[in-house]
């Protein structure tokens, strides 16, 4: 399902343009772990740590809420921490930690635009649903600063 987690954080990314930040990286890893997306605030220059999760509906962890747990906390901080040591400009601006929770639901087979070029959407809101090569998405929530 790694196309579905895909989708997910690309229509994130969208999202976030169209809210007025950069995209300044995108599944940057190390040894500690991954970030989704990392971010920058256009107006604030705040850099935003943004872990994506995308689930089905009717899902066990609250639309992978719970997925975000202590250890992934601590992780995603460690991998952080070591984006800032190497992009030491970066480093004295405010960061924060959010969480985005994409929906989603596998339409009938048939219908694929698979070549869906994201910069079309113009226009984005929570609760919107999106239809995406075989599926419809929807920005179930956004939760800015969701842990420290």
């Amino acid at each position: 399902m790694k196309e579905i987690g895909t989708l997910g954080e690309k229509l994130i990314a969208r999202w976030l343009q169209l809210q007025n930040y950069d995209l300044l990286q995108r599944n940057w890893h190390c040894r500690w772990g991954e970030i989704d997306l990392i971010s920058q605030d256009k107006l604030t220059k705040a850099i935003a740590f943004v872990e994506v999760k995308t689930r089905s509906k009717n899902n066990w962890d609250e639309n992978g809420l719970l997925a975000v747990n202590r250890s992934k906390q601590q992780k995603l901080l460690k991998t952080a921490s070591l984006f800032l040591a190497k992009h030491p400009q970066l480093a004295e601006l405010p960061c924060r930690f959010d969480v985005a929770l994409v929906g989603y639901q596998t339409l009938k087979e048939g219908f694929n635009n698979s070549t869906f070029n994201f910069e079309q959407i113009t226009q984005l809101k929570i609760g919107q649903p999106v239809t995406l090569a075989n599926y419809q998405l929807t920005i179930e929530n956004y939760i800015k600063s969701a842990f420290d």
